[in-house]
């Protein structure tokens, strides 16, 4: 009962620090008021005010520039009338233009409003004027615009990605929870002279929203119950995430403007600019991702032989089973990236404590479906039939029974370049007999439990199943 009550103390001392603590950057917990700050700076501000500058300034009207998803905010609890996105767009665009340095821009949003006031000051001029017999002053000549920005927010995707992860053990533990969501915007620019439109741009941003809790609930004792837990929620402002967004289609739509020869640069010199370049790069890998960023690249080619570890845990008629190890080699055709065909060639024993040990030979052949065949780490499951017999005399005696059997089993795979991969696996095999051991005893027919442990080595050409793609000639796709 001490050491119960000692290792008590110490969770709760644990979770009690935790609690106040906050751990530092990841349980953030206010509790006092906080003064008025500058808006925040996002990654694309910062890119946008290191582009190189322009030759001449651009004159550029927005007029509308706002929700057009008509999405409201996801509710657990009923109708929510309140917007999903911003509807103050116009002037997030706006600011993103002027933080560019490479447009002028000119209110037309409420250019009701400016041309009111601007015959307020005329009349007030007239009079004055009239009153004492001089002239009245000319206002200026309002600016006009030779591009119009126009576009929105033209969607707004909700729980595009949604998980979690938990572990309680007897009352005590924890776990997460988080929801993606995803913006996208669309900017085209139009010219005033002719109405023709120069140039189409689109960009998206995702959208976080985390929960992370843990907690403890059990009886310490007789009567006595503890009870304490602790946890965060996190949830990206979405005016943010609209505002990366904006700010890139600005950078996208300068960048390629460049490219088209819409305007200049100050220096010519600066079309190879770092942020330029970066740009570029980026555009070059867009049909090479899928819509969350990931990398659509097939590392593996269509051919690949692989060495590993045989380990067999025998489960038939004699008690004691024990774990043995051999060597196995394995053959395997991609036609597409998610799909393999295999062969494998084993040796290995199956052994029980004191009443059995054989060696064993195995051929099979099957099939093996990878859930991830893009990214560098993969679970995979497989499964196929094939032929088992032992080896009485030799290692490599094939001299006797051969028996069928079936497998059916899972794995993952970790790309250490692209032409190599360790991999770890287990399957569980099926023998149709129960005389394999030379005992047949019961109702059921002999098995036996494998796992694997080795090196894929990939050669040959790429999987046909993956789309090549050549940018120079599909750009203005993009």
């Amino acid at each position: 009962m001490k050491r119960i009550d000692f290792s008590m103390k110490i969770i709760l001392t644990f979770l009690l620090f935790f609690l106040w603590s906050g751990c530092g950057r990841v349980v953030y917990q206010p509790i006092k008021n906080t003064s008025a700050r500058l808006g925040e700076a996002t990654e694309s501000t910062i890119r946008l005010k290191s582009l190189p500058p322009p030759k001449d300034k651009i004159v550029v009207a927005v007029y509308k520039f706002r929700d057009q998803t008509g999405q409201y905010k996801p509710s657990n609890t009923g109708a929510s009338w309140s917007t999903a996105v911003t509807q103050g767009a116009t002037t997030i665009l706006i600011k993103a233009l002027e933080n560019s340095n490479w447009f002028v821009p000119i209110e037309r949003e409420n250019v009701s409003n400016l041309l009111n006031e601007r015959k307020i000051i005329r009349s007030s001029h007239s009079q004055y004027s009239a009153g004492n017999g001089g002239n009245a002053a000319v206002l200026p000549a309002l600016l006009f615009a030779g591009v119009i920005l126009e576009g929105g927010i033209i969607s707004y995707d909700s729980n595009v990605i949604t998980g979690g992860a938990g572990l309680r053990y007897f009352g005590t533990g924890g776990g997460s929870q988080y929801r993606q969501d995803r913006v996208t915007v669309y900017l085209r620019a139009v010219s005033t002279s002719n109405g023709k439109i120069l140039k189409t741009v689109y960009t998206s941003k995702t959208i976080l929203s985390q929960a992370v809790d843990m907690g403890i609930f059990r009886f310490v004792k007789f009567g006595r119950l503890l009870e304490a837990e602790t946890g965060y929620t996190y949830n990206e402002p979405s005016d943010m995430a609209v505002t990366e967004a904006i700010e890139k289609a600005v950078e996208s739509l300068i960048i390629e403007g460049i490219e088209d020869k819409l305007w200049d640069l100050k220096e010519p010199r600066m079309i190879v600019d770092k942020s330029i370049l970066e740009y570029k790069k980026e555009r070059e890998m867009i049909p090479k991702t899928d819509i969350f960023g990931k990398e659509m690249n097939n590392r593996r080619k269509n051919w690949m032989v692989g060495a590993s570890s045989a380990s067999l845990y025998y489960m038939g008629d004699y008690p004691g089973s024990k774990l043995r190890t051999g060597i196995g080699l394995q053959l395997k055709y991609s036609p597409n990236p998610s799909f393999s065909g295999y062969l494998n060639y084993g040796l290995s024993e199956m052994a029980t404590e004191q009443y059995y040990n054989a060696d064993v030979t195995y051929l099979e052949l099957g099939g093996e479906y990878r859930l991830l065949p893009f990214d560098v780490f993969t679970p995979y499951v497989f499964g196929g039939g094939g032929l088992i017999t032992e080896n009485v005399t030799g290692r490599f005696d094939l001299g006797n029974q051969f028996y069928q059997k079936v497998n059916i089993g899972g794995g993952i795979e970790y790309m250490l370049n692209n032409n190599v991969g360790i991999r770890a696996s287990v399957d569980y095999n099926y023998i149709f007999s129960d005389e394999f051991d030379d005992v047949q005893q019961g109702k059921y027919n002999d098995f036996y439990w494998r796992g694997n442990l080795g090196l894929n080595f990939y050669f040959g050409g790429k999987i046909k199943g993956q789309k090549k793609f050549d940018f120079d000639k599909n750009k203005d796709d993009f």
